[in-house]
């Protein structure tokens, strides 16, 4: 798939100092790997010869036998097509490092050494190695050692890879905070950690906290069980994370096992192009620092590249699962989430009703999904200000499509909260002006649907500037992308509540409130909200009473566009790509050629109703994604979406 790159690391079911036995595990490991077609393999630290060796690392024959084992591992990848990182011990210049060797294709492409070793809890790292250096490069076996090498792919934009070891991964300035910012977008860490109680967690969490802090991939191996057991047990764990997500890893003592994924490498350098000036700045202050120089070595700026590129690209099968529900990626606990959205409106309505010395708030109430979560959001800023729930006036507008059971909801909830409720049908007002403008109410175009919209907006501001209130808006982001709202009608109002959360995720908070809320009424109402069609209910209802104009039969699936709009958005993803993230992840519930469909739609709609989010009004940014004119997208209103559509129309 376009952008993805299939990657593996492994913690092989060594013994110490059986070079012979290691590598042969090793080999079995590269060619499980090449089989599942993993472009990049990481194997633990000092894995050739073991890591707790002890003052065997002095013995020549050991050191020796790990550099015939390297360049036995080097034959046995030499078909395969994949970037290999391993471990061991490598003398050079008459001192020993533990150095990280990096080969492809049959190829030494370089050599890493371990810049900071480990001493304490029963390591003794400087007895037998000594430190290499980031910013110093020499030549050994006809290519470049150095600390700060990054190897830059060929083929794969934005693919560099960086490594680091041991104790360099805990580092409170780390080589992978340094080569991130000379441009290494994937990170190799090779460790030997012990296993003690609460650790692999808190390995973990440094990992993906990387990962996320530094915009990258990481892929990370650990020594495992088979190391000695003399005073330490080593758990062998491995896995792999990406801007701040573990997309996979192995339980403890898992040997010989692969942890494999796709990294996203598309989404890794949208996300690093967003923070090119912080990493810029970054590197302006590290750069100023003092950097010592060795004799016979030469300062390259902490960092040297070397070259490389893949064969084949295409995997078979993608490791990795593509959520429905981008905007939840990563969500563990949607009750807490949902708590905390809530509370990001709540106090910005505080702060905007403190601002402006509002009496009352105005609500449209419609029995719907946004509305409704408006009301909760309200009821919990009433709440945490100490003012009644009667100073909430919910304003209940039925027209031509208005349904007896969104009706019902929006009485009930607006009554068992506490507000005050005021019925105002605009029936009569809309025939009215229909023919003050000449308009055959049997025409039912935009005229005709528009109409009920800006009336229902019209009284909801002249009763806030009644009651010396404030209108809150109801629109949420996935109508803003789409511009399913009327101009100068529901896109209009004091404050927009839900301005930045998606259908998708309103729908999720709401279900998340009903099952929490102690008020039995209330709960079923919301129950029965979540179960309603959604609908703007412009059009006289079927003649069963039922709701007849179905948004979602117009426009499209809600969890489509939300899909589209999040990749779109926020990773500035092309229409292909987008394309196929959709068909792997709502495989057996669409179509290919119904996703291409609606792609077509949400391209034309989000270019073509730009000129409403131009005029966006103010709203607490809550999601990822903000589609305000004030910095969260600007985009021109006469932007054209051809180039989009083209590439949509040879799908």
């Amino acid at each position: 798939m376009e952008g993805f790159l299939k990657v593996a690391s492994a913690s092989p079911r060594l013994r110490p100092a059986d070079v012979s036995g290691n590598v042969e595990v090793m080999t079995g490991i590269i060619e499980e790997a090449y089989k599942r077609d993993v472009k990049i393999l990481v194997l633990p630290e000092l894995c050739i010869s073991g890591y707790t060796c002890g003052d065997l690392f002095l013995q020549k024959r050991l050191i020796d036998a790990s550099r015939k084992g390297l360049y036995d591992l080097i034959r046995a990848g030499a078909d395969k097509d994949m970037l290999i990182f391993t471990g061991l011990p490598w003398l050079f210049s008459g001192k020993l490092y533990s150095t990280v060797a990096v080969f492809k294709d049959g190829e030494l492409l370089g050599l890493v050494p371990k810049t900071i070793l480990s001493e304490g809890e029963g390591a003794f790292e400087e007895r037998h190695f000594v430190k290499g250096s980031m910013g110093l490069s020499y030549t050994a076996e006809g290519v470049t050692f150095s600390g700060g090498l990054i190897f830059e792919c060929t083929n794969v934009p934005g693919l560099s890879i960086a490594a680091e070891s041991g104790a360099e991964i805990g580092a409170a300035i780390s080589p992978a905070d340094l080569l991130s910012l000379r441009g290494a977008t994937v990170i190799a860490g090779l460790g030997a950690s012990f296993e003690t109680y609460g650790r692999a967690k808190k390995r973990a969490e440094l990992i993906r906290d990387k990962s996320r802090r530094l915009s990258i991939g990481y892929i990370a191996a650990f020594a495992g069980s088979g190391e000695s057991t003399t005073d330490y047990v080593y758990g062998g764990q491995c896995l792999v994370a990406e801007l701040g997500d573990v997309l996979s890893e192995n339980p403890l003592y898992a040997e010989d096992r692969l942890c494999i994924t796709d990294l996203d490498i598309e989404a890794i350098n949208a996300e690093r192009r967003t923070l090119a000036s912080e990493r810029e700045e970054s590197l302006k202050l590290l750069s100023s620092t003092d950097r010592h120089e060795e004799a016979g070595g030469r300062n390259d700026e902490c960092s040297q590249s070397v070259s490389f590129g893949f064969k084949s690209l295409r995997s078979k099968v993608l490791d990795r699962h593509i959520s429905k529900a981008p905007f939840l990626s990563g969500v563990e606990d949607k009750a807490s989430m949902s708590g905390e959205i809530l509370d990001i409106q709540s106090r910005a309505l505080i702060k905007r009703f403190t601002h402006t010395g509002s009496k009352k708030a105005v609500l449209g109430l419609s029995g719907g999904l946004d509305s409704t979560l408006a009301l909760l959001a309200l009821r919990h800023a009433f709440s945490l200000m100490g003012r009644p729930m009667s100073d909430i006036i919910c304003v209940t507008m039925p027209c031509f499509g208005t349904t007896d059971r969104t009706y019902d909801n929006a009485c009930t909830l607006a009554r068992e909260i506490g507000a005050e409720l005021r019925e105002i049908r605009i029936s009569d007002s809309i025939l009215k002006h229909f023919e003050d403008i000449g308009h055959d109410p049997d025409v039912r175009n935009s005229a005709y649907e528009n109409a009920q919209a800006r009336e229902r907006t019209q009284i909801l501001m002249d009763i806030a500037n009644d009651v010396g209130g404030l209108d809150v808006g109801t629109g949420d982001l996935s109508e803003e992308a789409l511009g399913w709202c009327t101009f100068g009608g529901d896109h209009m109002a004091n404050y927009s509540v839900n301005t930045s959360i998606p259908k998708t995720l309103i729908r999720v908070i709401v279900s998340e409130i009903a099952a929490s809320e102690a008020n039995e009424r209330i709960a079923a109402v919301l129950k029965d909200i979540l179960d309603t069609p959604v609908s703007p209910e412009l059009l006289p209802s079927d003649d069963n009473g039922s709701i007849k104009q179905k948004t979602e039969d117009i426009v499209g699936p809600y969890e489509l566009h939300d899909f589209f709009l999040y990749y779109a958005v926020k990773y500035g993803s092309s229409p292909r790509r987008i394309y196929e993230l959709a068909c792997e992840a709502f495989k057996g519930d669409y179509e290919s050629a119904e996703i291409k469909k609606w792609l077509e739609v949400f391209y034309k709609r989000f270019f073509s109703q730009q000129f409403k989010r131009s005029t966006a009004l103010d709203g607490p940014k809550v999601s990822e994604i903000d589609l305000s004119p004030r910095g969260g997208y600007m985009m021109p209103s006469d932007a054209c979406a051809e180039e989009w559509l083209r590439e949509i129309a040879s799908l």
